[in-house]
């Protein structure tokens, strides 16, 4: 084909070219189907219409289903800098300063990018090298403007690392000791005064004292001694400034305080740092700041060596041994895929069925979940990261520190799409901050149940149970009122076992009680002098000065767990229906209805203290391998018991069919701080009974979307309007049905976006609710689920109860809202750890330590 005839074809297809503007989204950066990129060996072809990129493998996909001909075809490779640049990056600083000529180039890249450019006409792949000015005006502008504009990554990431930090307690009203000394303001003079190293250096702004920071988990960072002197100065001084962060708008502080033991806002920064001779105005950073440092190790941490107990891991790599990277606190997110990816159904239904799936994805792949969640499963399990891989496929990787060490970059995937899809419109999962592992599985199991009943015929799933139902399960509660001997019983649907952890039950608090005496003990040493010192050393010779002893933690045995799980709990303030009147005489038993294919069990390390402060129990449950809960099966009702009565109202004048909620119950509930509507659901829901009972409800649904909304039968007794029907068909458009739509609208007063998250919050009764939302309004038209899906979003599974763990996720961190999480998973006989990006053989699997448990029952293959 001559040039002539190539531009012929180009202006036959010019009318469908768009030129981006600045409200457009340009996915230039990621193939929609595939993790390719303009760095994979094809390259990216970006369609010059809808602004999506696709890789080589899938660009004639996107031509069918687009009848689009005009692609940006963009292919980037790096090239080792050399020269003056790379002199740049190795020439010591002779500035003490981050950046800038003469200072420290922490952030060079250690290569440059060659990009080439052309313009591809499908299906033919006509090819034009950029620039070519003969093209059309209006492709070279649609081109230009491509290139031009931020990719629809970058423009989700803004405002990415905003940290909102506390002000702390402690700062208005500071202890400052006397200035005996002035901190030098050259940074060449600062060294800790316990070790004398020159880094990491933080001052405590009540006493004066230079101490480096702590030990970070990769055994960066330094000895401790700020925190050091802050223990040995009897914890009365917590605030301390990172040195090399000051500058004349701010500087890193922390508190060390117990209550918040987090990084925190000083007002009366300056002042503090002029005690101590330190004019913030004329200061100028000299190492990064934590929130730099959080973004390397999120972002760019090179970390081959992952450690247990010391010990050297080897890493892995291929299908099935595919990494996550981290897109900022994001850990919580890629454990739980890892975990969720071990799931037989997940592979069949979306990875076994790319093809289909990605063929009728809608106009934006984006924001399809089924298409997103086949592209992750295609990642993870076939090992297709974009990239050739440096090593063969499904063997181990051998690292010996050098050049050939594992590139992360061809081991891993980066979840972007997921990551923004699933969070979409949440108010936590939306934000780069971290979150709870157990909150976000069962919001991830909300949105998939949403999405497949959208796509019954996409995911071929007409007669099938959702993919949610291989967790879902019966818990089968039973109440007896011991006055009169009536048993009720009632049968939730659960997806995640909530463990107590029974403190009282650890087999070693012997030890734990001696070492907390001998720590105690320590501490009187450092602060007894002369005679009383020796006189503590004579109470307990153990306790020496400087001896450091490995911390000794509470182990409780898991079976505890499930003893105080199963135990019968004494109800006070019950209303039992065969007395009409409230007894302190009633026991709940908790049983098994029905056990699930894969039970998810959580262990609730995490609570909040007096305070309402975010805690973590510091406690070791080692879960067993195998576990069989067949004696907890509950069996209903029996031959010789009497029921309750049914349908009797805690008081007279409650409509027929309604009960009442206690009004002293609620009223000492909302004295706890609860919103009256939230009290009155958690005492509904327990029966009237007990506010210990009602507490803990009322905590485990603290994100449920109508937890603070009035209860349905307290709606306005007028009639809503009738909804607007672009509404019902916004809802209908994610794949709900008109009725259930219409009965979400009416029960959200028509908002859109309250309706979409009433819908979602139930889908394991989500018939049920509109039925009666629709009857209660005097709008009942016949509920029709859609076809294929009538009654599935409510069953529920059932087999031996009987168990293999599969995989476990475990936390490193004070609370759910910071730390670190990592998983553990079991293929092919042997223990996997899953650190974002890095995978690498387990040799000794934490099980004790562990967050959320994922067990597969013994029927299942």
């Amino acid at each position: 084909m001559s040039v002539e005839e190539g531009l012929d074809l180009v202006r036959k297809h010019m009318s469908t070219v768009r030129t981006a503007s600045h409200y457009d989204k340009v996915y230039k950066d990621e193939c929609m189907f595939s993790f390719d990129t303009p760095f994979s060996p094809g390259g990216l072809y970006i369609n010059l219409n809808t602004f999506q990129g696709f890789g080589e493998e899938y660009v004639a996909l996107d031509h069918e289903r687009t009848q689009n001909a005009l692609y940006l075809h963009e292919k980037w490779h790096k090239v080792p800098l050399v020269g003056e640049a790379q002199e740049k990056l190795t020439t010591k600083p002779d500035r003490l300063a981050i950046g800038g000529d003469g200072g420290f180039q922490v952030d060079a890249e250690k290569f440059e990018v060659e990009k080439t450019s052309a313009l591809v006409v499908m299906p033919s792949k006509r090819t034009f090298a950029l620039p070519c000015p003969e093209l059309p005006e209006v492709v070279l502008q649609a081109i230009n403007a491509i290139q031009a504009h931020d990719s629809a990554t970058l423009q989700e990431q803004v405002h990415v690392w905003e940290e909102e930090r506390p002000v702390s307690a402690y700062a208005m009203e500071l202890v400052q000791l006397p200035a005996t000394k002035t901190v030098p303001m050259d940074p060449n003079e600062w060294k800790c005064e316990e070790s004398g190293v020159r880094e990491n250096l933080w001052l405590n702004l009540s006493t004066g004292h230079i101490g480096s920071g702590r030990q970070h988990f990769d055994g960066s960072g330094g000895n401790g001694a700020a925190l050091r002197h802050f223990e040995d100065t009897g914890k009365l001084y917590p605030l301390v400034v990172k040195l090399g962060t000051i500058t004349p708008t701010g500087a890193d502080v922390f508190s060390y305080a117990p209550d918040e033991e987090c990084m925190v806002e000083d007002p009366k920064l300056a002042a503090h740092l002029a005690h101590w001779g330190i004019d913030m105005a004329k200061m100028e950073k000299t190492e990064k700041t934590m929130t730099e440092l959080q973004i390397d190790l999120n972002m760019k941490f090179e970390f081959d060596r992952i450690t247990e107990s010391g010990a050297v891991l080897k890493p892995l790599s291929g299908p099935g041994y595919v990494g996550l990277k981290n897109l900022g606190n994001s850990c919580y997110m890629n454990s739980l895929l890892q975990v969720l990816w071990t799931l037989p159904v997940l592979n069949e239904r979306y990875r076994a069925q790319a093809h289909r799936i990605f063929a009728s994805a809608p106009n934006d792949p984006s924001s399809d979940f089924p298409t997103q969640m086949t592209k992750l499963g295609v990642g993870l399990v076939d090992g297709c990261t974009g990239h050739p891989p440096s090593h063969d496929l499904g063997q181990d990787v051998v690292d010996d520190g050098g050049d050939d060490k594992v590139d992360q970059d061809k081991c891993s995937v980066r979840p972007q799409f997921f990551k923004t899809l699933v969070g979409r419109n949440h108010a936590e999962f939306a934000t780069m901050n971290q979150q709870d592992a157990g909150e976000y599985f069962r919001h991830v199991l909300k949105v998939m149940d949403v999405a497949e009943q959208g796509a019954v015929d996409r995911l071929q799933l007409s007669g099938q149970l959702p993919t949610s139902s291989d967790f879902k399960f019966q818990l089968q509660t039973r109440t007896e009122c011991q006055e009169s001997g009536h048993v009720s019983y009632k049968t939730e649907v659960e997806n995640m076992l909530a463990l107590k952890i029974p403190l009282e039950a650890a087999t070693n608090m012997d030890e734990v009680e001696d070492y907390k005496e001998r720590e105690l003990k320590r501490q009187k040493l450092k602060e007894a002098p002369g005679d009383g010192e020796a006189e503590v050393v004579a109470t307990c010779p153990s306790a020496a000065k400087d001896d450091k002893e490995e911390k000794i933690v509470p182990k409780v045995p898991f079976n505890s767990c499930l003893e105080q799980f199963a135990a019968d709990e004494l109800l006070t303030g019950y209303y039992s229906t065969a007395l009409k009147a409230h007894t302190d005489r009633a026991l709940k038993r908790t049983r098994f209805a029905t056990f699930p294919k894969f039970l998810m069990v959580q262990m609730n390390r995490y609570y909040h203290d007096e305070m309402w402060n975010p805690k973590k129990m510091e406690v070791l449950v080692d879960a067993p391998d195998e576990l069989d809960l067949e004696q907890l099966r509950g069996h209903g009702a029996q031959p010789d018991e009497r029921l309750m009565p049914e349908d009797v109202d805690v008081q007279h004048d409650a409509p027929a069919g309604h009960p009442v909620p206690d009004a002293s119950l609620v009223a000492a509930l909302v004295s706890m701080g609860f919103s009256e509507n939230a009290c009155k659901r958690a005492v509904l829901q327990n029966n009237n009974g007990g506010v210990e009972a009602c507490t803990e409800w009322i905590l485990n649904h603290m994100d449920d979307p109508d937890l603070n909304e009035p209860l349905p039968e307290e709606r306005s007794t007028q009639r809503a309007a009738e909804p607007l029907q672009e509404s019902i068909q916004m809802l209908s458009s994610m794949g709900f049905d008109a009725q259930s739509a219409k009965a979400a609208l009416l029960s959200t007063d028509n908002n859109v976006e309250r309706a979409a998250d009433w819908l979602i919050s139930r889908m394991d009764n989500l018939e049920a609710a509109v039925a009666e939302v629709l009857q209660r309004e005097g709008r009942a038209e016949g509920h029709v689920a859609p076809e294929g899906s009538a009654g599935l979003s409510n069953a529920v599974d059932d087999g031996p109860g009987r168990y293999t763990l599969v995989g476990f996720i475990s936390h490193i961190g004070a609370n759910t809202a910071c730390g670190h999480y990592v998983c553990h998973i079991r293929k092919d006989g042997r223990w996997v750890l899953f650190n974002d990006e890095k995978v690498a053989l387990s040799e000794s699997p934490p099980r004790d330590m562990g967050y959320m448990y994922m067990y597969r029952r013994a029927d299942v293959q």
